[in-house]
């Protein structure tokens, strides 16, 4: 039996992926602080996820935690690792970033560290980001576009993801790492804007509510379905040679696009419902972030499974039953 090890095992990536692994047979073993474990142990506020994590061995150790980390990593043998936990948003201030960094380098350090001590052998993956990008010069983004983040979130996965590339050059260790573009599913948290669009249909649909404000309804996105994401990671784990991924579609949709096909779905006219506030605008992006999958395409063979629209009217109808 294969045994793993998921940091980040309660986001939405980290349950999809616990799933992926249950279901192959693989022992899974989930890193998390100590109040996430205490949620789970109540049950709350996990509701039909419950049931995974019980499936699940959880471990109450943090990232900044290294002789926690030590301890683990000594006493478990791991044939494979998932990195996916971080710290902070994409649009948090450089200036306010100081937990985002200090987590996102340091624990991909610590983790890193006391793999290399303990069992080198085990495949390891690192969740990247489109937001290492920032404003590329051009679009789509591959694996060789230069990288200029603008968010402290984007830097400290940057300085990971060199992190992970060092252990991979001079350790010898099979490192891989994913740079994932926006992806969207049911499990994704409420503050994310796709989540504030279906949570919001559902709610007008059943009366309890009447306007959405959102910002900028011509921002553009490379979005994706989770679950095919996390099919990614593990590809990338069992092929044969260890390697950095672009994760995406290659295909943009709006803001408007997603509002318009939400609404569509329970019989709506999205403009007559959404509203758009200066208050809520990021800075556009010169160039969109917008992904170029081929290489993993053509190395993997892993493609994305679900269609934008099916995707968008899956999140409206998860919401809806939640009602």
């Amino acid at each position: 039996m294969k045994r793993a090890l998921i940091t980040g095992i309660t986001g939405q990536d980290g349950s999809y992926l616990a799933e992926l692994l249950l279901g192959q047979g693989y022992e899974v073993h989930g890193l998390m602080r100590q109040t996430g474990l205490e949620q789970i142990r109540g049950l709350q506020p996990y509701g039909a996820q419950a049931d995974l994590y019980e499936r699940c061995k959880l471990h109450a150790v943090s990232l900044d935690n290294f002789p926690g980390l030590y301890r683990l990593v000594s006493n478990i043998q791991f044939d494979e690792c998932y990195h996916l936990a971080a710290a902070s948003f994409a649009g948090e201030n450089l200036a306010d970033g100081y937990q985002t960094i200090q987590t996102n380098i340091a624990g991909t350090h610590y983790l890193l560290a006391a793999l290399g001590e303990f069992q080198k052998t085990c495949r390891f993956y690192f969740a990247g980001t489109s937001e290492m990008f920032g404003r590329p010069g051009a679009a789509p983004q591959r694996e060789d576009t230069p990288f200029m983040p603008r968010s402290a979130y984007g830097i400290s996965k940057l300085a990971a993801f060199h992190i992970v590339r060092n252990y991979r050059e001079t350790q010898g260790m099979f490192c891989s790492s994913g740079i994932l573009y926006n992806h969207e599913s049911p499990r994704r948290r409420p503050e994310f804007v796709t989540r504030k669009i279906t949570l919001a249909v559902a709610r007008i649909a059943a009366g309890r509510q009447d306007k959405l404000e959102l910002g900028n309804l011509t921002a553009v996105r490379d979005w994706g379905y989770a679950p095919d994401y996390v099919r990614a990671m593990q590809a990338m784990l069992l092929h044969a040679e260890p390697g950095d991924f672009v994760v995406a579609t290659g295909r943009l949709h709006s803001v408007a696009d997603f509002c318009r096909i939400a609404f569509e779905h329970v019989g709506l006219d999205w403009q007559k419902h959404v509203t758009s506030s200066p208050m809520f605008f990021r800075a556009q992006e010169p160039v969109p972030l917008q992904g170029d999958p081929s290489r993993i395409q053509n190395e993997i063979g892993w493609k994305p499974g679900m269609d934008f629209p099916d995707m968008v009217r899956e999140m409206v109808d998860a919401d809806i039953a939640r009602m």
